[in-house]
């Protein structure tokens, strides 16, 4: 294996007093709206229909100001191992977990929105030395997105999908990996698909929780659950993704309340966790308090609730409608997923599709949500990939 580059430079996160105080007297400061007038129900979704409910918003600011521990998160990202490198005049932070095995496969894992590498920090370890000597072990490595986490905030236009792909390639290739498997949800999932159609050369196969077809494909020949897939998307697209057009739009308009106020933020982000998640009366039936909190101090801390914001802006519905993923590729569509890709649908992008699974649970955060079942189906979606390089 290659040597990694010079250019890698060891990094540690650490907030400091004056900013862990500032968040909590901004968040003893809150001023708050009157309840939502919904809340006729006592539980069940129906008390989410105007989004965060007062009551829950409350309890969770309460909790953050004088119970949640950011030193404890970040001792965890500096136990992984954190570093940075500058690709394109951009600096990119990332977790980098080599494994103790000699038989182990590099492994990129690409986060998406409102996510970030907190979602894979709960995982990486196993992925790395997994108890089973039988499983398989990956060199891991999670890099913030541009805009996002520790990653520097582009200053021009241009850092969209496309871009960050081949950022990505050059990536591993200072860390002296030039094959490399890829694995990548929501707007990671667009990334590992970009990786696996642009750059077959260095990516083994691709492994995705998200898969986008062409455009233009009708339902003829579908199943009837399948159907309903394509009806319960298409039905998220058109009432439920007010979120996406505004950040497509005019992410700098959101951007000063999610910089400026925690609270925003905070109920800007929760939203999602709680309507993208197999639960019926909010997140923390799977997800704990302290992973939402997790991400959520990561985006006040580096002030990137604009710039992660504007992915959208760079890449909504760019994908190339002509690309094609011919490396091979595992796809895993979640049940309480938002946006769910029939399987006929999603071979006329992904040409060699080794594996296919619908698991009975789990929603938009598997690695949250489902962390075992998770890194399960991750070894056994990257074990058929690899075997079908043989």
């Amino acid at each position: 294996m290659p040597r990694p580059s010079s250019d890698v430079h060891v990094f540690e996160a650490h907030a400091t007093d004056v900013e862990l105080d500032d968040l909590r007297a901004r968040l003893a400061a809150a001023r708050l709206p009157e309840a939502e007038t919904v809340r006729g129900a006592a539980s069940g979704a129906r008390r989410w229909d105007q989004g965060v409910p007062l009551a829950d918003l409350v309890d969770l600011v309460d909790y953050w100001r004088t119970g949640y521990e950011w030193r404890s998160f970040e001792d965890r990202l500096h136990r992984i191992g954190q570093f940075r490198t500058t690709i394109d005049d951009l600096g990119i932070h990332f977790l980098h977990r080599r494994s103790a095995r000699a038989d182990a496969t590099p492994l990129i894992l690409t986060h998406g929105w409102p996510g970030s590498i907190a979602e894979f920090v709960g995982v990486v370890d196993e992925l790395a030395d997994p108890a089973d000597a039988d499983a398989p072990a990956f060199h891991v490595v999670v890099p913030s997105l541009p805009g996002f986490g520790y990653s520097d905030r582009p200053a021009a236009t241009g850092w969209g999908t496309e871009k960050i792909a081949a950022a990505w390639v050059e990536l591993m290739g200072r860390l002296g990996y030039g094959e490399f498997a890829a694995h990548g949800g929501d707007w990671g999932g667009t990334v590992t698909t970009v990786l696996g159609g642009r750059f077959p050369e260095h990516v083994l196969g691709i492994h995705t929780t998200y898969a986008e077809a062409p455009p233009g494909l009708t339902t003829d020949g579908l199943t009837a659950a399948e159907r309903l897939w394509t009806e319960e998307t298409r039905d998220f697209w058109r009432h439920r993704a007010a979120y996406a057009k505004q950040q497509a739009t005019r992410p700098q308009t959101i951007g000063y309340s999610l910089v400026d106020s925690p609270v925003g933020l905070l109920a800007w982000i929760l939203d999602k966790f709680a309507e993208w998640s197999d639960t019926e009366d909010g997140p923390f039936e799977t997800i704990s308090r302290d992973a939402v909190l997790d991400d959520v101090t990561l985006y006040w801390l580096t002030r990137t609730g604009a710039s992660a914001a504007r992915i959208y802006y760079e890449s909504h519905h760019s994908l190339d409608p002509e690309l094609r993923v011919d490396v091979p590729s595992a796809i895993t569509m979640y049940p309480r997923d938002v946006d769910k890709c029939p399987r006929p649908w999603a071979q006329e992008r992904y040409r060699q599709i080794v594996r296919w699974r619908s698991p009975e649970s789990g929603g938009h955060f598997p690695s949250l949500e489902v962390p075992e079942y998770f890194v399960k189906d991750l070894r056994e979606g990257l074990a058929a990939v690899l075997a079908a390089r043989r």
